[in-house]
């Protein structure tokens, strides 16, 4: 089995290419992505290619010829690029590769990272969707998610291979470029002043393993990944002892500017987390990809108020 692994810099490629490595039915392990791999990789071999070079990543993806293609470059806004350069990697790249691994006839299998928010939150939406509910998302992440889907599924149709989307509650976890994560690492956090809906979230290491078992199993279509139980904005900012700021109405305006002068701005779909709440049933998971012992929402929010700060060494100390 040769897998290809878009978006192998980012800290779930990463993790997911060496959660492949150690695996002997897995004969070769090749990525690509704009930034190098964040861990050392043993067998694995990389292409530095931005993947809105639509031209660049469909010859690589050719030369390559995967059998199996993991595509995870679908970065969250704030993530690791801005909005623009987030949303444009995650369209051009899903088009070029997918449509290229199955003009080589050898693709036989799609796994394509999307997240809950494309079920979008709101009185009109389930508080809790399962994978048949209404995908009508209300961010641009949502709809950046929804169209890789669409793309996969469409691709996947028309040449007879299947496709895994996993949808992914906010992945977070010690160093993971989270914009929730790192607006909850602020000492003064907003919050809702009139509700405190609950969400959840997944940790790095439960997503890449649900990465991994949808690429060398038989699962087909979308399926949630969310970790156990749920935390509130209240909750999780008091979990982390920092201080919340009840906000509302325009306040919101407001509460997202002085964020981003702090380092953390919040894109549309962390605030809708912040106002509606975002959880999924799970359940599916448990039985087509085998994730049992997941980790718990706050232990994993816990994990990220861990994440020790960075200290600077002067000059003497190095010498």
């Amino acid at each position: 089995m040769r897998v290809l692994v878009t978006g192998m810099g980012g800290q779930l490629g990463t993790r997911v290419a060496q959660l492949l490595e150690a695996r002997a039915d897995v004969d070769e392990v090749v990525g690509l992505d704009a930034a190098p791999p964040r861990r050392q990789l043993r067998r694995a071999s990389f292409r530095h290619l931005d993947p809105a070079d639509a031209d660049a990543v469909a010859a690589f993806t050719t030369d390559v010829a995967p059998d199996v293609v993991a595509h995870l470059g679908v970065e969250e806004p704030h993530g690791g690029a801005s909005p623009r350069t987030a949303a444009e990697r995650a369209r051009v790249g899903t088009e070029a590769v997918i449509a290229a691994a199955a003009a080589t006839r050898r693709l036989a299998r799609v796994v394509v990272r999307s997240g809950i928010e494309v079920y979008g939150r709101g009185r009109a939406h389930p508080s809790v969707p399962a994978e048949d509910a209404p995908t009508v998302p209300g961010s641009p992440f949502g709809r950046s998610c929804l169209h890789v889907e669409e793309v996969a599924f469409a691709l996947g149709r028309v040449a007879g291979f299947p496709v895994v989307a996993l949808r992914f509650a906010p992945v977070v976890g010690s160093h993971a470029p989270s914009p929730l994560g790192r607006l909850l690492r602020l000492p003064v956090v907003p919050v809702c002043a009139y509700a405190d809906p609950p969400f959840s979230v997944v940790h790095t290491e439960d997503a890449a393993e649900a990465v991994v078992a949808a690429v060398v199993g038989d699962a087909n279509g979308p399926v949630n990944v969310v970790g156990v139980g749920a935390a509130t904005p209240w909750q999780a900012v008091r979990l982390g002892g920092r201080v919340p700021v009840p906000v509302g109405g325009p306040g919101w305006a407001l509460a997202g500017a002085l964020t981003e002068l702090a380092g953390a701005p919040v894109p549309p779909h962390v605030g809708e987390l912040l106002r509606h709440g975002r959880t999924a049933d799970g359940s599916l998971a448990a039985d087509v990809l085998g994730l049992r012992d997941l980790h718990h929402t706050q232990a994993a929010l816990a994990e990220v108020f861990e994440w020790a700060s960075v200290t600077p060494l002067r000059a003497a100390a190095v010498a």
